[in-house]
């Protein structure tokens, strides 16, 4: 069964229990107002004929009907004590022999009840007469009158009720398939069009909506199109990807495979090519390495340390390494430095430090020089490394951080081939996993400028913890 079948079932329903318990509601009203009406008739009736009743002790009970106002459709009796019939009203020939309610007679106080007598209903008044003065019973008058017009009125009003009940049915279950198909119209476009595109693989559509945005079928629309662009912006990373690992295997498995065809020509093993193997077999071992680790940064499972870091500390065991590096071809030092703990992991932040300031030595051509400045701003800690190189383009700072993603025009991988393009991927997921952030942006007149945010130290520690950091 369909959802609109299902929902205008559920709108034709909920319309006929609702209607059924205000027709309920409603009889039950109207009648207990007639019968209250009634029961008021037979109270003035009977007040009107006890004030109208003499009576003597001893004697018999005088009752002049002819001096009350009875209307056809009211019939009066009067009881004895034992059982006789003492008066009646004139339209009562039928009844004559009969009492109007026999069960009033013996209740021995004033009584409404429902009787059925010669198949007609009645609503029966019994009222026991009493003497000014004492308690003796001397007769029960029982006033009475036909309950039919009751009846009518009531077998009316369930014809009503239920014909009025079946038409707001009928009505509620069109209005209900009317406005579902309004609803579920724009769904049925969502689902056409995730068919096409799993069909076609062209995630590159998105669906088009004419109501309102901010309801709910326009959030939902929304939350498919934005679903769908990170879907076409993962696939085109993908592919990317594998199509850069690809180019970046076929270079050393080339040179490996050249070598070995070398030797095999030579029938002899050659010390230079077998050096050769060896690098490309340890740069495709770092590649991979490079790799695992960023699969386990974007999957939230890199392992990392908590321990406290002096950044101040480590900043200097770097800068002594790196200077090494860059033996007398540039300028390293330190414009700014402060006392800073951060909880880390020491051996993931130097990996990052030891990057961001082996890129700029890569990039910085000789004479220039290389900054470094640690400071607290506020709850964090600022980490900036800087150079005098030729920068970055534009159009390649907001990929910068990718993987495999070298801008072309400046800063290109260096003559050693050594690099992947992975090193500031693998930063940026480091100082994401600290709770930190980096950003790059140009200096003026020329030069880059890395800088690392990390959240200062507060408390202790949890030591000798392994995972990522939260």
């Amino acid at each position: 069964m369909s959802l609109r079948v299902r929902l205008a079932l559920l709108y034709t329903a909920i319309m006929g229990g609702t209607l059924l318990l205000f027709g309920a509601a409603v009889y039950i009203t109207v009648s207990i107002s007639l019968t209250n009406q009634l029961d008021r008739m037979l109270e003035y009736v009977a007040r009107d004929i006890i004030a109208q009743t003499k009576a003597s002790t001893p004697g018999p009970i005088q009752i002049d009907f002819s001096t009350i106002d009875l209307s056809p459709d009211l019939l009066v009796q009067v009881w004895g004590p034992n059982q006789e019939l003492l008066a009646y009203s004139y339209n009562l020939p039928g009844y004559l022999q009969t009492s109007l309610d026999p069960e009033g007679l013996r209740s021995g106080k004033s009584i409404f009840r429902n009787t059925v007598v010669a198949d007609d209903e009645l609503r029966v008044l019994s009222v026991p007469l009493v003497i000014s003065g004492s308690n003796r019973v001397i007769a029960v008058l029982q006033a009475a009158v036909l309950r039919e017009p009751i009846g009518a009125t009531q077998r009316v009003l369930v014809f009503v009720l239920s014909i009025g009940t079946l038409i707001a049915m009928v009505v509620a279950g069109f209005a209900g398939w009317y406005s579902t198909n309004q609803v579920l119209e724009p769904l049925e476009v969502v689902t056409e069009t995730a068919t096409q595109i799993t069909r076609a693989d062209d995630l590159s559509r998105r669906i088009m909506y004419q109501g309102p945005p901010e309801d709910e079928v326009g959030q939902l629309i929304q939350a498919f199109n934005q679903t769908l662009e990170r879907l076409e912006n993962l696939f085109n990373t993908q592919r990317r990807f594998l199509a850069d690992v690809g180019h970046e295997l076929r270079t050393p498995l080339t040179v490996i495979k050249g070598n070995i065809d070398l030797m095999r020509r030579m029938n002899c093993t050659d010390d230079e090519s077998m050096d050769s193997i060896n690098n490309e077999v340890d740069r495709l071992t770092r590649m991979v390495g490079d790799l695992l680790l960023l699969a386990q940064a974007e999957t939230g499972n890199m392992p990392l340390a908590s321990k406290t870091v002096e950044l101040d500390t480590l900043m200097l065991e770097v800068l002594q390494q790196m200077r090494v590096l860059a033996k007398d071809r540039l300028i390293l030092k330190i414009e700014e430095i402060d006392q800073v703990l951060v909880c880390g992991d020491e051996d993931r932040l130097k990996q990052v430090l030891v990057n961001l300031i082996g890129n700029a030595i890569k990039y910085t051509p000789a004479g220039g020089e290389i900054i470094l400045s640690l400071a607290k701003v506020d709850n964090r800690a600022r980490l900036s490394v800087s150079d005098s190189g030729p920068g970055i383009p534009a159009e390649d700072l907001p990929h910068i951080f990718e993987r495999f993603y070298r801008g072309e025009k400046s800063r290109t991988r260096s003559k050693d081939g050594k690099g992947f393009g992975l090193g500031l991927s693998i930063a940026y997921w480091i100082v994401r996993s600290h709770g930190g952030q980096i950003d790059v942006a140009n200096r003026e007149p020329t030069g880059t400028v890395f800088t690392i945010w990390l959240p200062l130290m507060e408390g202790k520690c949890m030591e000798d913890k392994t995972g990522p950091l939260k």
